[in-house]
C-alpha cells in the first residue's frame, strides 16, 4: 500500500508539472508572435520593447520578419538572448537600476526619432515597469527606487504599484506613444495583468491613462508609505498629467493582446482533462493576501476530496504578500505553503504555485531564481523532520527557506515569458 501510495503521489507530482509546463507554453514569444506580425510598413521599422519576454519576442520577430528593421529592447538581467539586428539591453527587476534608467533613455530616443511613414514596433511584456525607469523631471532613480520598494513589501496590487510608477515617470502611461506620433505604432503585449487591462500591463508605455494624480496619492495614503519628499511634492503638483483616451497623439497607436492569462489556463485545463480529471477554473484575476486566498482553496479542495470528486483546482492572477518577517520567498510560495498548513498532510491533495516568468520574489540562498513550490500530504512530516516550523516560516515570510530546505522549489531557469502566476490542485 505504501508503494502504491507512493506511485501515485509522484505521478500526481508529474501531472503538476506537466500543466505548469503546458501553461506557459502557451505565451512563448517563439509560438505567439510569428502569428501577430503587422505588414511592412512604407519606410522604417524601428523597433522598442520592454519586459520580461522582450528578447525572446524580438528574437522570434527577427526569426519571421522579411525585411529591415533596426531597433533595441531591454529585458531582466539573466533573460537575453542573442539578435542580429535587435539591440538586446538589460537592467533590474524588481527594483529599477541605471541600466534600466539608460534603456528608458534610449526607447525614448528611438520614439523620438520616428518619420510620419515609419512603423514603430513595441514589444511588451510583464516587467516592463521596473524595467523602463526613466523618472519624471525634478525626480532621481533612487527617489523611483525607493518608492517601489516600498510598494512592494505593502501589500498594494499590481494595478495600484503601476498607478503610481506611471505618474512618476517620464516613459509610462502613454508617454511613449506620445512621443512617438505622428508615426503608426503597434504594440504587440504578452499581459501579466488580471483582466488584461493595456493600461496596467508594464503601466502603458503606449496607451492612455486612465488614472491621475490624486489616484496615485490615495494609494500612498492608503500604504501609508513616506516617499521622499521629491516625490510627495511631484505627486502634489500634479502637472504634466499622462495621456487620456481621446489625446489625439495616441490616433496612430494600435494595441494588439498576443498572449493571455486565460489561454494559459485553457492549455491547462485541456491537459487536465486528458489526464481524467474534471476542472474547475477559479479565473486568472484573482488577487488579495498569498496567505488568505490559500486557506480559501484548501478549503475548497476539501469540500471536495469529502465529495468523493476527482478535481483539478486550476487559477491564475497576481497574489500580494504584506512582509512582516525578515525571510525569504514570493507570493507563490508563501500560498504553497499556507496552503500545506490548511491542508494539514491530507493525503488526497497536491498543488504546485508557480510564476510563469521563472521568478517568484526572492531568489534562492545560491542566488538562481525560484519560479515557485510543490506540496503533498507529506510535506509538513518531511519539514518537521528536518526541524523546519511551517507556521514559524510562514510568520517570518520565509517559504521560500522552507521549500529550498525540502528540495521542493521549482526552478525552471529563465522562461523569457510572463503571463503571470499559475496554480494547481490536484484532488482524488
Amino acid at each position: 500500500m505504501m508503494r502504491e501510495q507512493s506511485a501515485s503521489n509522484d505521478n500526481r507530482q508529474d501531472l503538476l508539472r506537466r500543466l505548469f509546463d503546458t501553461a506557459v507554453a502557451t505565451a512563448r514569444p517563439e509560438n505567439c508572435v510569428p502569428k501577430s506580425l503587422p505588414p511592412a510598413p512604407n519606410d522604417r521599422l524601428i523597433v522598442t520593447g520592454a519586459g520580461k519576454a522582450a528578447a525572446a519576442m524580438a528574437k522570434a520577430l527577427e526569426d519571421h520578419w522579411h525585411g529591415p528593421m533596426a531597433g533595441a529592447v531591454v529585458t531582466r538581467y539573466g533573460y537575453e538572448l542573442p539578435t542580429q539586428w535587435i539591440e538586446v539591453l538589460t537592467a533590474s527587476h524588481p527594483v529599477p537600476d541605471a541600466a534600466g534608467e539608460a534603456a528608458a533613455r534610449r526607447m525614448i530616443e528611438l520614439a523620438r526619432s520616428a518619420g510620419p511613414d515609419d512603423l514603430v514596433l513595441f514589444l511588451l511584456s510583464g516587467g516592463g515597469s521596473a524595467l523602463l525607469a526613466a523618472p519624471a523631471p525634478g525626480l532621481t532613480l533612487a527617489d523611483k527606487q525607493a518608492v517601489t520598494r516600498a510598494l512592494l513589501a505593502s501589500g498594494a496590487t499590481i494595478g495600484e504599484i503601476n498607478c503610481v510608477r506611471r505618474h512618476l515617470s517620464a516613459i509610462k502611461g502613454g508617454r511613449l506613444a506620445a512621443l512617438a506620433y505622428p508615426a503608426r505604432l503597434l504594440t504587440l503585449a504578452i499581459s501579466d495583468v488580471p483582466g488584461d487591462d493595456p493600461a496596467a500591463i508594464a503601466s502603458g508605455p503606449t496607451v492612455a491613462d486612465p488614472t491621475t494624480f490624486a489616484d496615485a496619492r490615495a494609494i500612498i495614503e492608503k500604504y501609508a508609505i513616506s516617499p521622499p519628499q521629491a516625490v510627495t511634492r511631484h505627486l502634489q503638483a500634479a502637472e504634466d498629467e499622462t495621456p487620456k483616451p481621446g489625446d489625439p497623439r495616441l490616433q496612430s497607436a494600435e494595441f494588439k493582446m498576443i498572449a493571455r492569462p486565460a489561454e494559459m489556463l485553457a492549455a491547462a485545463t485541456a491537459e487536465a482533462e486528458r489526464a481524467g480529471y474534471r476542472v474547475v477554473n477559479l479565473g486568472d484575476a484573482l488577487e488579495g493576501e498569498a496567505r488568505v486566498i490559500a486557506a480559501d482553496h484548501a478549503a475548497l479542495a476539501l469540500a471536495h476530496a469529502d465529495a468523493g470528486e476527482k478535481v483539478a483546482i486550476l487559477s491564475g492572477g497576481e497574489l500580494t504578500v504584506t512582509i512582516a518577517g525578515a525571510g525569504r520567498g514570493g507570493p507563490n510560495r508563501e500560498y504553497a505553503l499556507a496552503l500545506a498548513l490548511a491542508l494539514s498532510g491530507d493525503d488526497r491533495v497536491m498543488a504546485i504555485a508557480c510564476d510563469t516568468d521563472g521568478a517568484d520574489g526572492a531568489p534562492d540562498s545560491d542566488g538562481a531564481d525560484v519560479a515557485g513550490a510543490v506540496i503533498g500530504p507529506d510535506t509538513l512530516e518531511r519539514a518537521a523532520a528536518r526541524g523546519l516550523d511551517g507556521g514559524k516560516c510562514l510568520a517570518d515570510n520565509n517559504a521560500g527557506g522552507f521549500f529550498e530546505t525540502l528540495g521542493d522549489a521549482v526552478v525552471t531557469g529563465p522562461t523569457r515569458t510572463n503571463v503571470n502566476d499559475f496554480r494547481a490542485i490536484l484532488v482524488s
